[in-house]
């Protein structure tokens, strides 16, 4: 029997309308107008909260096995099912053993069956010496690869210098996978460490002093010129600095195959706002200034962004050194998969983007980058019924309640913001409704990625 989910505002390809989707054994059989509704359909009116489809996170650390202290497949997903995310793609970094070999790919998805809510994928890892698993990796179906061009912050995922590199983008051009770069170098950083030996490493200035832009430009026309040499894919992570943006504008004008990821934090938070001592908001890069933030929105305006991703990297609170409140030995990172939906589209009904902006940016550009936009990333007839009902009139202050992944510990804690998700649908079938994780576990690891 099909069922009718209902809505005034169906977000889909063509726009968003008046439509409802009809599913029949969890697949969208059709995105049919109101009069067109089968008779014997099961109705689902949701009446004015719109209904888009499951958003895809490409840009998460579950960092499971190894580290599921910090967070893990169960909680993870309980998040995501909470925030309206229907597929993420983990990070290689920060679980035991990296996903850089074969054998450690298998071992994460052994780690996961049984625990996930929701569909996920992995990246594999580009680091030094990893050479001969770039092609295996890719027969084994990830959907990428990670690099670092500077210490990540965890001694088993190595960064990878240019000759390095060199050696690995042969591979990665005949993989014909996205390589996803961190994209900040560490000369400039270093050249600014060499001013800060007396600062005042409770001050958010002194951070944002040791990360400068130029950390960021340097990195990215590297990768511009490494992608002209050898034609692969390019995909810069988590873009904080908008000085880097007129090289990659040129760069994509000229043909070369780069797309640009931006985060909710970085088009929420201000450099200027930071108290000292927030070490909640630490992260690489860091968040800019105000300036800064609203350039990166016209970039999403004008495309020179393509995505959002959350860059979703708890650790144990501990790590964040409230105590001390020192930047420079806090865990970098925030955590914010339950939540990002209703931040961006806070910061959306502020500047008049709309739900079709979402759609695109944190559910399609997502799916194609990982090459798994057959599947997932929009509302299509044949697709997979993955989709979310979302009220984006209703407010809500964010409370640990609101969180679901595994420490309750947010910058946005306290915080009131628009858009509440009603209902996370995988398959046709609800992973969470008004509040509630549904019990039984249904999601899988995405079967067969560019294979």
């Amino acid at each position: 029997m099909a069922h009718a989910f209902i809505s005034h505002r169906v977000v889909t390809p063509e726009g968003t309308r008046p439509a409802a989707l009809l599913v029949e054994e969890g697949r969208i059989r059709a995105v049919c107008g109101l009069s067109e509704i089968p008779a014997d359909a099961t109705r689902h009116d949701y009446g004015n909260a719109a209904i888009l489809p499951g958003l895809v996170d490409t840009h998460v650390h579950i960092n499971e096995p190894g580290r599921t202290e910090w967070e893990g497949f169960a909680t993870a997903t309980r998040a995501a099912a909470a925030g309206g995310y229907t597929t993420l793609i983990d990070m290689p970094l920060n679980c035991l053993p990296e996903t850089t070999t074969v054998a450690a790919l298998e071992a994460k998805r052994r780690a996961a069956e049984g625990q996930c809510l929701v569909d996920w994928a992995s990246w594999g890892g580009a680091v030094a010496g990893n050479q001969e698993h770039l092609l295996p990796l890719a027969r084994a179906g990830v959907p990428g690869y990670k690099c670092f061009l500077i210490y990540p912050g965890c001694d088993g995922f190595t960064m990878i210098d240019q000759q390095q590199l060199e050696a690995a983008l042969p591979s990665i051009a005949q993989s014909g996978l996205p390589l996803l770069v961190h994209a900040e170098l560490a000369g400039p950083i270093e050249r600014a460490a060499a001013g800060l030996q007396n600062a005042d490493w409770r001050s958010y200035a002194t951070y944002l002093a040791s990360r400068p832009d130029e950390a960021e430009v340097e990195a990215i026309r590297l990768m511009i010129r490494l992608c002209r040499m050898y034609q692969f894919r390019l995909h810069i992570v988590h873009l904080s600095s908008t000085e880097a943006l007129e090289d990659l504008r040129t760069a994509r004008a000229e043909g070369l195959p780069i797309t640009v990821e931006t985060c909710q934090h970085y088009l929420h938070f201000a450099a200027e706002e930071i108290a000292d001592g927030a070490t909640l908001l630490k992260c690489a890069p860091p968040i800019r200034s105000r300036a800064n933030r609203e350039a990166l929105w016209k970039a999403l305006r004008c495309g020179d962004i393509d995505m959002v991703a959350t860059d979703h990297s708890p650790c144990p609170p501990e790590m964040k050194r409230l105590d001390t409140g020192r930047f420079d030995l806090a865990w970098g990172g925030i955590a914010s998969l339950s939540i990002a939906l209703p931040v961006i589209w806070t910061e959306c009904a502020r500047r008049e983007f709309t739900l079709d902006d979402i759609a695109r940016w944190m559910s399609h550009a997502p799916a194609v980058l990982a090459g798994i936009d057959d599947q997932a990333g929009s509302l299509i007839s044949g697709r997979e019924a993955n989709f979310i009902v979302f009220d984006t009139e209703a407010e809500f202050v964010i409370t640990k309640d609101r969180l679901h992944y595994r420490h309750p510990v947010s910058p946005y804690l306290g915080e009131t913001v628009r858009g509440v998700v009603h209902a996370t649908y995988l398959r046709g079938e609800p992973v969470f409704r008004d509040g509630d994780i549904m019990p039984e576990v249904r999601g899988r690891a995405i079967p067969g990625v560019h294979q």
